[in-house]
């Protein structure tokens, strides 16, 4: 078995710092890293970047609403057209970065709301999808498994990798708890990393009504804002490696599409 691990990182912005990325890194094989509309700036991006590359950590772009104010965890309304040129500026700033550090880009996870309406929403899904294509065809375009962000992927000919949460409460249709109803957010570190287990091993995660569905997913993500995030990805990948799980970036990991 092959596996992701993912985490959002570069959220820090200006004098404000959030996340523990320095931490993190060594524990990961991806970083989603945002790029200026809900978090991060210039300067966090580069230094993010470099991070990622001392680490050997693949690095992709994590665009969202242009929501700093929000964390990019509003849902807006825009228009097809104003999505596409939203995510193809944020994915291009972070190309920019990462081609003066040396390297490129891997893949595209949309962020908050934009993610989470985007699985529902074809015609979302399609403009992130056709912004990615735009910019780079050979990014992968992450996306909740059976969702309109992977049909959008494959519709529009990206490689799409399907990706699961760790430290998140699901639905009993797949998709996530929204954060504003009680235990949307998983802070059990036990808990956490027995559910990132059996979605490697078993391709199962419990739901919060205490059933259990079938996840098939290439990636996991801890999320970078979440307290002891540090100390929880890396006893994610230590159980992930006992379970006979090799951790690698979703480029090289086998089953993408």
């Amino acid at each position: 078995m092959r596996l992701d691990l993912n985490a959002d990182m570069g959220e820090s912005f200006g004098a404000y710092q959030l996340g523990q990325d320095a931490l993190l890194m060594p524990s990961i094989t991806s970083a989603s890293v945002a790029c200026g509309f809900h978090a991060g700036d210039p300067g966090v991006m580069r230094e993010t970047v470099a991070l990622a590359r001392q680490h050997g950590v693949a690095v992709g772009a994590h665009p969202s609403f242009p929501d700093l104010v929000g964390f990019g965890r509003r849902e807006m309304r825009a228009t097809p057209r104003e999505v596409e040129d939203f995510v193809v500026y944020q994915i291009g700033a972070l190309a920019a970065v990462a081609a003066a550090a040396g390297t490129r880009l891997q893949h595209v996870k949309a962020h908050g709301a934009l993610y989470n309406m985007a699985v529902r929403d074809a015609t979302l899904a399609d403009a992130i999808a056709r912004a990615t294509a735009a910019v780079d065809r050979s990014l992968i375009l992450f996306g909740l498994p059976g969702s309109e962000l992977i049909a959008a992927g494959q519709r529009a000919g990206l490689r799409t990798a399907r990706e699961g949460f760790a430290d998140r409460a699901y639905m009993k249709d797949g998709t996530l708890v929204p954060r504003t109803q009680p235990g949307a957010v998983i802070e059990d570190s036990v808990v956490v990393v027995s559910r990132a287990v059996s979605m490697a091993r078993d391709r199962v995660v419990n739901t919060i009504d205490g059933s259990r569905i079938a996840l098939e997913v290439e990636t996991i993500c801890v999320h970078g804002d979440t307290p002891g995030a540090a100390a929880l990805a890396s006893r994610i990948r230590a159980a992930l490696v006992d379970a006979g799980v090799s951790v690698v970036p979703v480029g090289a990991a086998s089953g993408v599409s």
